[in-house]
């Protein structure tokens, strides 16, 4: 039997992670069964149970896809010994969060997790890993920026992180609702809101 490479596991993966999100767009992560899944990849439940135990794992797998991505954005704008400020940070995120095909799904998992504990416990488990790579990268502002704030850059930072990151909820929810919601305008005010 010929050995499975690194890069072919990889992006078995990543097909299986897209065929979920596909169910997920069309049905809601709640509705989604893991026929569905596998129905929509085109594999076996074989090929689809050797990469994840169930649809929580598969769900991990794309919040984890998605964060990455958005720190990899983090550390490229940051490249040179550039800080970006607060609001340059959430633009930056919030850049990357609307070109992600999964973003369209966070808004349902809201719902479903004001109502479902284990949904609550996975959406949570994500924001929190969310705040910490904003809260570094608020922290390198706060550090270099010691006259434009109140107390240590650690406390600073950790307060404001929670406040910076609630402007991706507000841009996700109000994207899903209001067709005439000016995605560039919002992006491009970040910045001038939350200045260097």
């Amino acid at each position: 039997m010929p050995k499975v490479t690194a890069e072919h596991r990889a992006a078995r993966r990543d097909e299986i992670i897209d065929a979920a999100l596909r169910c997920f767009l069309e049905r809601g992560m709640q509705n989604t069964s893991m026929s569905d899944i596998i129905a929509s990849s085109g594999l076996s439940a074989g090929a689809i149970y050797g990469h994840f135990a169930g649809k929580k794992e598969i769900f991990v797998a794309v919040a984890e896809r998605v964060l990455a991505s958005r720190s990899a954005e983090l550390e490229e704008l940051g490249r040179g010994g550039f800080v970006p400020s607060p609001g340059e940070i959430m633009a930056t995120i919030i850049r990357g969060m609307s070109r992600e095909p999964f973003a369209q799904v966070i808004v349902q998992l809201w719902g479903e997790a004001a109502a479902d504990g284990e949904t609550l416990a996975m959406v949570h488990s994500v924001f929190l890993r969310l705040r910490s790579v904003l809260e570094g990268g608020i922290l390198a502002w706060a550090e270099a920026n010691p006259d434009r704030i109140s107390g240590t850059p650690a406390e600073w930072a950790q307060r404001a992180a929670p406040v910076v990151l609630g402007f991706g909820p507000g841009f996700l929810l109000q994207r899903a609702l209001f067709e005439e919601f000016d995605v560039e305008n919002y992006i491009a005010m970040l910045p001038e809101l939350l200045p260097r």
